[in-house]
């Protein structure tokens, strides 16, 4: 009997069919991805463009004072307050540069999101179509995309291993 029920296991195995595939070069194969990069660089030069301003504004202004400090017609009262001045606009670069960074990884989670479910909904239907069990991700170590419905064993291995958790009672 435990013959059979070996045999049965490989015979089952057998039929399983798995795949794999690149998931990253497939999105940058992809039409809809070089147009959005296409995009996504020109928002990028735009927010670039103005930080920029904002530097080259920043150097003239702190020239400018430098001159006027050391030509000797600034009070140290007037000269602390110019500092102060300098300070705060330099830290409004700054802040500029991390909303640029957020602006631009937001506008790329828009823009390739629906690329992204896309590749996703291919994947699923070429599995489906051609009875793929599994398809796995060559480009991350250890990553399926997709999976037939399975049930999970967490609870039955925590309980071989004498772990309990709140959902296991």
């Amino acid at each position: 009997m435990s013959a059979f029920v070996a045999l049965g296991a490989v015979v089952s195995l057998a039929q399983e069919k798995y795949g794999h595939l690149n998931f990253g070069s497939l999105i940058s194969s992809m039409e809809e991805t070089k147009a959005a990069d296409s995009e996504l660089d020109a928002y990028q030069k735009q927010l670039v463009g103005k930080g920029e301003e904002m530097a080259k504004q920043f150097q003239k202004d702190y020239q400018a004072v430098v001159k006027e400090a050391q030509a000797g017609n600034l009070t140290p009262a007037q000269q602390q307050q110019k500092e102060k001045e300098l300070s705060d606009k330099r830290d409004e670069i700054l802040a500029y540069e991390q909303d640029v960074k957020q602006k631009v990884e937001a506008k790329r989670q828009e823009l390739l999101t629906p690329i992204i479910e896309r590749a996703e909904t291919a994947v699923r239907e070429v599995a489906a179509e051609q009875g793929f069990s599994m398809i796995f991700d060559t480009s991350v170590f250890n990553a399926v995309l997709f999976a037939e419905d399975a049930d999970d064993v967490m609870p039955l291995v925590r309980a071989k291993l004498g772990i309990t958790a709140e959902g296991d009672k």
